[in-house]
């Protein structure tokens, strides 16, 4: 059963052009319509609502068609363009446009910008999933084998079909979350003063969930995690099976590898908090050795390095992807320095990942939040609250921000799921 809306119709004036487009799904609960025709007004045209019926249940959906009044047929299509990413379609529809690329590492003109929500192209009449999503894309379709994936554009190659403009495209926004959830009560602006308890069950209860669901867990590491003492919560949580992949640099590596080579990080103690002497030395005597054993697997398993995260990591042999920087000292030998063939080893292992841990790393925190798609959740936790604000601008909304030590949380959720597991 659905119940109907009186139609509003936005203030009157002299619009040329008008087209119609419709929105379907939990539009209202999700806030969908409402930002739709807020952004009709913001970019100067005005609207009416001509057909809208609302679900008479949470879980039944609604639908709007809506028309679009313009100045001009330019302004119309500059409206609808924007409108796509939140959802809406135009009424009449039309199969994806494309463009033929016609040299590397580059779109043709007018391509279409994808954003990390879950996207369709029409092709042939038929609506087809884009795989591979990902935000600051564009879209190669095959119309032989009526499929379209998200393509970086320095993996653009001549001949590609390329998707331009929005005629034909479909974005499916990303719905709030039905019933009342631990992870639904984070969802919230970025603060300290959240109830750490509630959100560290949220985070291990997320973890849980990715795990019985067959999806893997992807931890995003900094080098204070070492730095706070915190690599043995990280590593006991690699060795009981929570954690399928990481991303680091090569600092977390080294100061990893250091502490179990000579129990510093950066030349301080761990465990007495004191700097020893030569200790600035130890990262770099760190590096030299693992370089001249062939790296850290030979390390590993010649038995000069025994403990930490990247033990574990090699040892229960999941999916390490360490991205350098041009500050690095060495680096290690499995760090990659080719920044464009890091990016892409991290495209390959995020498939598969149904949760994401960034830990007090910005940069690297980014980097990642602009390959994963948008359904899946992230959790970003750094005692700096920038860094979560950064993450969240930069287009990767759905994360959820803890803005608190990292190894109090890290030790606190070590526990958690350790002691569920048993």
């Amino acid at each position: 059963m659905s119940g109907d809306l009186p139609l509003p119709t936005a203030q009157a004036a002299p619009w040329a052009v008008t087209e119609e487009i419709e929105v379907r799904g939990h539009i209202v609960d999700s806030l969908i319509l409402p930002k739709i025709l807020d952004r009709i007004l913001q970019m100067g045209a005005s609207f009416e609502i001509r057909e809208c019926t609302i679900g008479a249940r949470r879980v039944d959906p609604s639908y709007a068609r809506v028309a679009i009044k313009a100045t001009s047929q330019e302004a119309i299509d500059e409206i609808i363009a924007d409108l796509v990413e939140h959802g809406a379609t135009p009424v009449h529809l039309s199969d994806a446009q494309f463009a033929v690329a016609d040299m590397p590492g580059a779109f043709p003109e007018k391509f279409y910008s994808t954003t990390n929500q879950k996207t369709q192209v029409r092709i042939g009449g038929r609506w087809v999933d884009v795989v591979d999503q990902e935000m600051d894309c564009g879209i190669v379709i095959d119309e032989i084998k009526k499929s379209a994936r998200c393509v970086a554009m320095l993996d653009i190659l001549p001949g590609m079909h390329v998707v331009t403009g929005y005629a034909g495209v479909r974005v499916i926004p990303l719905e709030r979350p039905r019933g009342e959830t631990l992870f639904g009560f984070m969802n919230s602006a970025v603060s300290s003063e959240k109830p750490k308890a509630v959100s560290l069950r949220s985070v291990a209860d997320s973890i849980r969930t990715a795990r019985a669901a067959g999806q893997k867990v992807l931890l995003v590491g900094g080098p204070a995690i070492i730095h706070t003492g915190s690599g043995q919560h990280v590593a006991k949580l690699i060795e009981q099976g929570w954690v399928q992949t990481l991303f680091a640099g090569n600092a977390l590596a080294v100061h990893d590898l250091e502490q179990s080579i000579y129990g510093t990080s950066l030349g301080v103690d761990i465990q007495q908090g004191q700097s020893v002497d030569h200790g600035h030395e130890h990262h770099l005597r760190t590096i030299n050795t693992i370089r001249r054993l062939g790296g850290i697997g030979n390390a590993i398993e010649s038995g000069v390095v025994k403990s930490g995260i990247m033990f574990e990591a090699y040892r229960k042999n999941i999916d390490v992807v360490l991205a350098g920087s041009i500050r690095d000292d060495g680096p290690l030998p499995e760090v990659i320095t080719d920044v464009v063939e890091a990016q892409r080893q991290m495209r390959r292992s995020i498939a598969g990942v149904g949760f994401a841990l960034m830990i007090a790393t910005m940069l690297h925190s980014v980097a990642t939040g602009n390959l994963l798609p948008a359904w899946v959740k992230v959790v970003c936790v750094d005692i700096n609250p920038s860094t979560v604000i950064k993450l969240s601008d930069r287009g990767s909304f759905q994360t959820i921000s803890l803005v608190t030590d990292v190894e109090p949380f890290l030790r606190s959720l070590a526990v958690e799921l350790t002691e569920s597991a048993g």
